[in-house]
């Protein structure tokens, strides 16, 4: 039927009136016809889709099939054998592949599964702190109130509390050799301020030239051995602030590990002793084993941050006390020497200990920043 249609339309078309009857044909209207046919847009890459009355729903023909000129349809021509059907049209359709919808869509999926394993595994990550949290301020609270026991060890403890407490008195000393930094800074800054006003009161009074140029020089020596033992106490107050601010303080935060550690470890321990407690069916059976699996792995926490803190306060004592014994030293050798007035003694302690003053006026500013 398709092809005897497209076979018609390529080589004649009839026109008929409104009332049915057969008109004349005319040369010049069929080479029209003929000259619009060729002209016509080519439809050999589309499909026509046919959805007259009565006709088969979706019916596609592809254009690929038809031998001969493009066809453009004219509304006032149709071929005789084609009875005339009411509300019939015809209807260009451009088949789009499915492909590309297709990978766009797994895609999609693909994305949304990423963040929903991502979503599980922050819930997850949540319940497990939440049932963590619970389980050791409940076994906070049970310390505290005298009803839950806890895993001392006796040797450890101690060794703690005298590191702890160590650290408070050398705080104490580092407080104060700082408060003696600062006073001796400001005296040295005195002396020197003195003896520039004797030396120019010298330049300026002849008649006490000589007493005013003594006491010059005096102040001028202090200032100077005030400058050595200015270096050396610095010396001395940056080692203890290394010692105490950094070693003694990075033990203990390693003993803050530890002792989370053992707090975890005891409330672990207090739920695995409570259902071994309670009845042995299927299901307390396997809380059981979930609980007893916990508990190992807490208790290998526990003892390895425990082998962490016992070596870490070995050494520390260890280098406390090579530490100190340099910086006592050259604590005491500077201050006697300075107060005895022996020059030679200062500058060969600080020798010594390797101890490097600053220039003269290092201090002070630049011309360009005082401008």
């Amino acid at each position: 039927m398709a092809d005897s249609f497209m076979g018609k339309a390529a080589t004649m078309e009839i026109p008929i009136n409104s009332n049915g009857e057969t008109l004349a044909e005319d040369d010049s209207l069929e080479q029209d016809l003929q000259q619009v046919m060729v002209s016509g847009p080519n439809l050999n890459e589309t499909s026509v889709v046919s959805g007259g009355y009565g006709g088969p729903a979706g019916g596609i023909i592809p254009t690929s099939s038809i031998k001969g000129p493009a066809i453009r349809f004219n509304p006032q021509y149709v071929d005789r054998r084609s009875p005339p059907a009411p509300n019939s049209g015809y209807l260009l359709s451009f088949v789009s592949g499915s492909g590309m919808h297709h990978s766009n869509s797994n895609q999609n999926m693909s994305v949304e599964e990423a963040n929903r394993g991502v979503a599980v595994e922050k819930l997850d990550s949540v319940k497990k702190w939440g049932i963590n949290t619970y389980k050791c301020t409940k076994q906070m609270f049970s310390e505290r109130f005298g009803r839950g026991s806890r895993t001392v060890d006796l040797e450890l403890e101690a060794q703690i509390d005298v590191l702890r407490d160590t650290k408070r008195k050398y705080e104490s000393v580092l407080r104060l050799t700082s408060a003696l930094t600062s006073h001796f800074y400001n005296m040295v800054q005195t002396q020197q301020a003195l003896g520039d006003t004797f030396a120019d009161l010298s330049q300026k009074s002849p008649e006490l030239r000589d007493e005013f140029g003594y006491n010059a020089e005096t102040q001028k020596l202090l200032c100077r051995n005030g400058e050595a033992l200015l270096g050396a106490i610095n010396f001395f107050v940056s080692s203890i602030n290394t010692l105490v601010n950094k070693t003694m303080e990075d033990t203990l935060m390693t003993i803050k590990l530890y002792e989370a550690a053992r707090l975890e470890f005891d409330a672990y321990r207090a739920d695995l002793e409570e259902l071994s407690l309670g009845p042995r069916d299927a299901a307390t059976m396997v809380r059981i084993e979930v609980s007893q699996q916990q508990y190992q792995v807490q208790r290998d926490k526990y003892e390895r941050l425990r082998s962490d803190v016992t070596i870490k306060l070995k050494f520390l004592e260890e280098n406390k006390v090579k530490v100190m014994h340099k910086q006592l030293l050259l604590f005491h050798n500077a201050i006697s020497a300075y107060f005895a007035g022996n020059q030679q003694q200062l500058e060969q302690t600080l020798r010594q200990f390797n101890v490097k003053l600053k220039p003269p006026g290092s201090d002070k500013p630049s011309w360009l920043e005082e401008s």
